[in-house]
């Protein structure tokens, strides 16, 4: 009897403890992980990190590796052709210059002024500089840099010519401006486009007015001195006729372009090597 006692008081003892054990191995079960992802990493709780900023986008060029520069060299200082068939000008060491802070090499696309601009509308080239005026119209189809130069229209004459002042333009039968340029649009406005030819270039324009075809030629300050000092018997009136400001043309929406372009030139400017630049072709009075 009591051993009968003993054996059931064992096997009550015994069950008791299976069930406790089983309730502490429930209650200690470990927390759920996130289960993995598709790619087959786990899935994170967003981070609450404030964000760093986006990148700037990188720019893209025509030709990988280079910078197509489109331009009209027959505007001196601002670019024109050496006499071993290369070119020169501000705009054309401006451009190397940003070339190189770009890490790219720079290649000069000459052609007509007016191409040029189409050349970097229709994406053919990365940058247009051709002493080019920013306009209302111009804004509509491309994109502009910052400011880089400021550039003043005057009036080249025959000495001895009728036309001492601004005002005298008003009775020039003729009037000579290269094509599509602001000096064009503004002589067109001002005296109507029957007194005003259009030249692919100002040397052309000059070349009319030595032979007493034109009355006068509007254009840049720059290349009408140096047009006036290749040939005896021209002078430029003392009286601006325009001031106007000189950029960089892109094709329109070029965004991360055109600021590494402004990077550039900021960078230019500060260290100096701009002015330099403007130094070797302008020299001051």
């Amino acid at each position: 009897m009591k051993t009968t006692k003993k054996l059931t008081a064992l096997l009550l003892a015994l069950s008791m403890a299976f069930v406790l054990c089983a309730c502490s191995n429930e209650d200690s079960k470990p927390t759920p992980t996130a289960a993995p992802s598709e790619a087959g990493e786990p899935s994170q709780a967003p981070s609450e990190e404030p964000s760093q900023g986006v990148e700037p986008a990188a720019f893209t060029t025509v030709e990988e590796g280079k910078l197509h520069m489109s331009t009209n060299a027959a505007f001196p200082p601002y670019e024109m052709t050496t006499d071993d068939g290369g070119f020169e000008g501000i705009d054309v060491e401006v451009a190397e210059a940003i070339a190189e802070k770009l890490g790219l090499e720079l290649v000069v696309d000459d052609m007509a002024f007016n191409n040029a601009l189409l050349a970097v509308q229709n994406g053919e080239s990365d940058i247009a500089m051709a002493a080019i005026t920013v306009k209302p119209d111009r804004l509509e189809v491309m994109d502009f840099s910052e400011t880089y130069a400021t550039g003043i229209q005057v009036v080249i004459v025959k000495e001895g010519s009728p036309i001492a002042t601004i005002d005298d333009l008003a009775g020039a039968e003729k009037i000579g401006c290269q094509a599509d340029t602001t000096g064009y649009d503004y002589c067109s406005s001002d005296y109507g486009e029957d007194h005003v030819i259009a030249y692919d270039t100002g040397a052309l324009a000059v070349m009319d007015l030595m032979a007493g075809t034109i009355d006068a030629v509007v254009i840049d300050n720059g290349p009408a001195e140096a047009y006036v000092a290749a040939n005896d018997g021209l002078k430029i009136l003392d009286t601006e006729y325009a001031n106007e400001d000189y950029a960089i043309g892109f094709q329109k929406g070029n965004t991360a372009l055109v600021e590494a372009v402004n990077a550039a030139i900021a960078e230019l400017k500060a260290d100096g090597t701009f002015q330099g630049i403007v130094d070797k072709y302008i020299k001051a009075d």
